[in-house]
């Protein structure tokens, strides 16, 4: 749950026999070396960094603009779609993880406790093989588990105006 499997790149290209599990941690220290190495730091403000995660998003996002529905396992795309698709989700993955960095969020805690967060949200004994959003399981929904006693939710009314919404929203 704290890594991510990466293709390393051999002096002849793409060597899949390099492959190798990459921590976020790692991944972290990698982008703040690369960063420091080129004097780039200066440029990496949690704002720029945010701007450019979302352009980075807008590039994966044009890969699935026109495709329609996309199976699982991409069936019908050739290596060169792929490799391109692997190449801006590592973009968005490696401004996420500098942008973290930049806030002093330790991402992977984060999305441990998020995963946890969710579980409680959406209970798998009510929930499973729906899409519904949360607040159709509960009416109250005192899941955040901030420790100032805030909670980013705290019913349904703040969400309610947009009833129409709720499918599609599992986990988030």
């Amino acid at each position: 749950m704290n890594g991510v499997e990466v293709v390393g790149e051999g002096r002849g290209g793409r060597d899949a026999e390099a492959a190798a599990t990459v921590g976020l941690e790692e991944l972290r220290r990698r982008m703040a070396d690369f960063a420091r190495e080129r004097d780039w730091e200066q440029f990496h403000s949690p704002r720029n960094l945010l701007l450019a995660l979302v352009g980075e998003v807008g590039e994966l996002s044009e890969i699935f603009q026109w495709k329609g529905e996309v199976p699982k396992g991409l069936p019908g795309w050739d290596e060169a779609e792929k490799v391109h698709l692997g190449e801006e989700l590592a973009d968005v993955l490696l401004y996420l993880v500098r942008l973290s960095d930049m806030c002093g969020v330790d991402l992977g805690s984060a999305a441990l406790r998020k995963l946890e967060i969710n579980a409680r949200k959406y209970p798998a004994s009510q929930c499973k093989g729906s899409s519904k959003k949360h607040t159709y399981y509960s009416s109250r929904c005192n899941v955040s588990g901030n420790s100032n006693g805030t909670n980013h939710l705290t019913s349904n009314e703040e969400h309610d105006n947009n009833t129409s919404s709720n499918n599609d929203n599992n986990g988030v």
